[in-house]
């Protein structure tokens, strides 16, 4: 009787290869070798041999020789320079993901993801730099930071935005954040808002830059003033914080852009903790649409940004640089405004 190792007499059943696959098929251990590398010059009837053999033997082809022989390692690297609470907590980062694995499941590439301190940036770079895999996608990223440093020296890198820096030799795949956040502001301004104010995203990142440029031009086409400004971290309790400082300035506010779902949350808690009614004390807009938009009552009314799809979008334009394909440098996906209770 057979076991799970081979015979009761604990004798090892060795491993099919890939000459027991080209000898079942009657093909030379060559044709097998391109077939099972995803070749396209392989007659069909000779790639549903090869197939057929190497369901019966249950071949697995070795991943270490492959990547001697085609020196890729077959692994992406999602690189997010934040602390690994943040991710965790921050739906989006899942949601890149999904995007991610959604485009690499027609592939043969494996993701990992890194999350990276700051306060090592050499470690991140060693590994990222050492051979261990073929391109780097960059989610989350600020201008301060040095974990990507220099890696587009050495290895295909994707990022999620635009970097803040050298952005004109760079790959990148972004929302029309400052679309966007004008149409968050022209929303507002259509409900009949005139003391508008905004809590932006740290301006060392291009989100944050993008949404507050597209506040404040919609604000001055309505000739509308933008003093109201106050700034958080994409957090829920930075929102919090920020709205109780708009609050405490003591001017009027009947309307507020959130540069972020997770910040708008906060907002929305703190005013109605000062007795305040949205939308008709103060009318509340966010960006994202994703679960905090829908997790308060009244639900938001805010910008959907397409979060899969620019992950989806980020995997395909890194595995084309990664196999010399042709790719577009930049690629730039619209959102629009999705109109609930708070506005």
């Amino acid at each position: 009787m057979e076991t799970a190792l081979g015979t009761e007499t604990g004798q090892v059943r060795p491993a099919p290869t890939l000459e027991m696959v080209a000898a079942l098929a009657g093909v030379s251990r060559a044709t097998v070798s391109r077939v099972v590398n995803g070749s396209t010059s392989v007659a069909p009837e000779l790639v549903h041999s090869v197939e057929q053999a190497v369901r019966t033997l249950n071949y697995v082809p070795n991943r270490a020789a492959r990547t001697l022989a085609s020196r890729r390692t077959y692994t992406i690297t999602l690189l997010v320079p934040e602390s690994t609470s943040k991710v965790f907590a921050d739906p989006f980062f899942a949601t890149v993901v999904e995007g991610v694995a959604k485009y690499l499941n027609s592939t043969d590439y494996m993701l990992n993801m890194v999350t990276s301190s700051e306060a090592n940036p050499g470690k991140t770079q060693r590994y990222l730099m050492g051979g261990n895999v073929d391109g780097v996608l960059v989610v989350s990223h600020h201008s301060g930071d040095h974990s990507w440093e220099h890696l587009s020296d050495a290895l295909p890198i994707v990022f999620a935005g635009r970097p803040l820096l050298n952005a004109a030799d760079s790959y990148y795949v972004e929302v029309d954040n400052e679309e966007g956040a004008l149409a968050a502001a022209e929303r507002l301004i259509a409900t009949g808002r005139q003391n508008i104010a905004t809590i932006a995203g740290p301006q060392d990142m291009p989100p944050g830059v993008d949404r507050l440029a597209g506040w404040r031009a919609g604000l001055h086409r309505a000739g509308l003033n933008d003093a109201l400004v106050e700034y958080g971290d994409f957090t829920v309790a930075s929102g919090a914080v920020a709205m109780e400082r708009l609050l405490a300035r003591g001017k009027p506010v009947d309307g507020v852009f959130a540069a972020n779902d997770q910040m708008a949350a906060g907002a929305h808690a703190v005013i109605l903790k000062h007795g305040l009614r949205i939308p008709e004390d103060i009318a509340l807009v966010g960006f994202d649409d994703d679960q905090f938009a829908t997790g308060v009552e009244p639900a938001l009314t805010t910008v959907h940004h397409p979060i899969a799809e620019l992950g989806e979008k980020m995997a395909r334009m890194l595995v084309e640089l990664i196999e010399g394909r042709a790719t577009e440098r930049v690629c730039r996906l619209p959102t629009s405004l999705v109109v609930r209770e708070s506005a």
